[in-house]
Parts: C-alpha cells; structure tokens; sequence
C-alpha cells in the first residue's frame, strides 16, 4: 500500500465563482454541491461584538451570492475571530504593546511583548484567509467579478473568427 498525500496547489475555485469570472472551466465541472441560498442562522453563543459583525455582514454577502446556509459555521469562526481580534487591540491600546517585567526590588529585568499582542497577530492571520474565503477583500472580491457583458455578434474581434 503506497503513502497516500494531501492535495497540493491551490483549493480549487467554486463552480459558482468560475462562471461569475466567464471560465470556460466552470463547463467542466460536474456534480459539484449546490447548497440552498438561503441565509444561515445566527448563533446563540456568540458573543454581542460577534453578532454586531454577523448582523452587518450578511445581508452584504448574501447580495454578492457567497454565503448560504451551510456556510454558517464558518462565518460564526469569523465573527468570533473579529471579536477577539477586536478585544485584543482593545487591549493593546489600553495597556501598550511591552510590559515590564520587575524584580522584588523594582528593578527592571526586562522588556516583553504583552500576551495580547501573540493573539492580535494570529487573529489577524486568521481573519485574513476566511476574508479571502468570503470575499471580504478588494483582490478576493476581484477573483469573484462578474463577467463582462459580451460583445455584439457584429463588432469586436469575434467577427474575425466566426
């Protein structure tokens, strides 16, 4: 039995997403899950700053066609991500990026990085992939444009290779 990899390269774009760009590679797809458009449920369990963001977030991407009903859990991730991303510059602000570490006598040991700065970075690693996934940036959002209106049957330079 040989050694089974992970897959490599990129993940592969949505079906959905290939015919908002015009790909002829959405045409080769087949059997690719179409989940229903409609809009997840919000989450008890969030915190109120994560459902600030879900309430203002949704309607929006609901109108670009990105988020359905199975996609909840993971925009529940990011929301919650958000706020604790939110929370730990909240932190920073208030208490400085650096604390210092004192001896018994008051004397400075040294100089260390607040704990909350660690979280700040990789919350903010994580917030921007799943903003990749959602479209929540300009460059994702310009993965996912819609195709230009084609050009009459009579003009352009399709009429050079009919």
């Amino acid at each position: 039995m040989g050694l089974k990899m992970g897959k490599r390269g990129p993940k592969p774009t949505p079906t959905s997403i290939l015919q908002m760009r015009g790909s002829w590679r959405a045409g080769l797809r087949g059997g690719e899950p179409r989940p229903a458009s409609k809009s997840p449920r919000m989450p008890s369990w969030m915190r109120p700053e994560a459902k600030a963001v879900w309430r203002l977030l949704v309607p929006k991407l609901e109108a670009l066609g990105v988020l359905t009903d199975i996609d909840g859990n993971a925009f529940a991730r990011y929301c919650d991500a958000w706020a604790r991303w939110k929370s730990a510059a909240k932190v920073l602000a208030e208490k400085g990026e650096f604390y210092v570490r004192r001896d018994a006598a008051g004397e400075v040991q040294s100089v260390q990085p607040h704990p909350a700065a660690g979280q700040y970075v990789k919350l903010a690693q994580l917030l921007s992939r799943l903003e990749g996934d959602f479209g929540l940036t300009p460059s994702a959002r310009a993965n996912m444009a819609q195709p230009k209106a084609a050009e009459p049957e009579h003009g352009g330079k399709r009429r050079f290779f009919a």
